[in-house]
């Protein structure tokens, strides 16, 4: 039997008769307690959830003992490269689990994101803006061939992460000594695809949604003409190919359909 009181503003259940008791179909942000159970022990409950994070929308699988989250909540999470602002998709459970590369990030929550956390967020972004004119300037005035995309500040100020483009690659080492001595911080380079590319920003695709590879697609999907002749869809390169200049990952998604029948 449960028992339902409020906390702080947030509804607490209590666990009578089962330590192993389970989320309710409700949409109301709860928190798990076992009947007895103190907060700071080691028999709190911990609940998984799957968190959206960085600039290139990483998957990963992070636990909390408190409250429990919903969808579209913004969180700090603890992840190999520091402290990282997350957005919450939904619960860990084994089916969303086995959907997930089996090597994605496995860490913890660390709390629910403060107005504080979200005034520092946005000031990080600025500082990415104006970060990312100095480092062309810099590439331009060393003449590297390179496309710079997108500088990314970790939230925990552990790092400057920049993605660029480049056919094949590029040495640089005495570019990253250049940079860390500008900015007096961890410098990785991160080497990425046109389609990997477009993550980084938010468009609009020809069904007037945003375009799937900065809303849900975690990976990109291997995509060919084939497809487009086998769905007898147009073949006209501006009717068929995304923002990024490649063909649209949404051909990929009824082709199965097609090859059925």
């Amino acid at each position: 039997m449960y028992k339902t009181e409020r906390r702080d503003a947030i509804p607490t259940r209590i666990c009578k008769t089962d330590k192993n008791c389970t989320l309710l179909p409700c949409q109301v942000a709860v928190h798990f307690v076992q009947c007895g159970t103190k907060k700071g022990t080691t028999d709190e409950i911990s609940m998984k959830y799957i968190v959206h994070f960085g600039a290139m929308r990483s998957l990963g699988v992070f636990s909390y003992t408190e409250p429990v989250f919903r969808y579209g909540h913004r969180v700090i999470v603890r992840t190999p490269r520091g402290q990282e602002v997350g957005i919450v998709r939904c619960e860990a459970t084994p089916e969303t689990v086995a959907k997930l590369d089996s090597d994605c990030v496995e860490d913890r929550i660390v709390r629910l994101m403060t107005e504080a956390d979200e005034d520092e967020a946005r000031k990080l972004r600025q500082k990415e803006r104006d970060n990312l004119e100095r480092c062309r300037q810099i590439v331009l005035e060393m003449g590297i061939v390179m496309e710079l995309v997108r500088v990314e500040r970790i939230f925990g100020g552990e790092r400057i992460v920049i993605y660029y483009t480049a056919d094949g690659r590029i040495d640089f080492r005495e570019l990253v000594k250049v940079l860390a001595a500008e900015f007096q911080i961890r410098i990785e380079m991160r080497q990425i695809s046109v389609r990997d590319g477009m993550k980084l920003f938010s468009n609009i695709g020809d069904c007037g949604r945003e375009v799937c590879c900065t809303c849900f697609l975690h990976e990109a999907p291997a995509v060919s003409i084939k497809m487009a002749k086998l769905q007898r869809v147009s073949l006209d390169p501006t009717k068929i190919s995304g923002h990024c200049g490649r063909l649209k990952c949404c051909l990929r998604y009824e082709y199965d359909c097609y090859v059925e029948e």
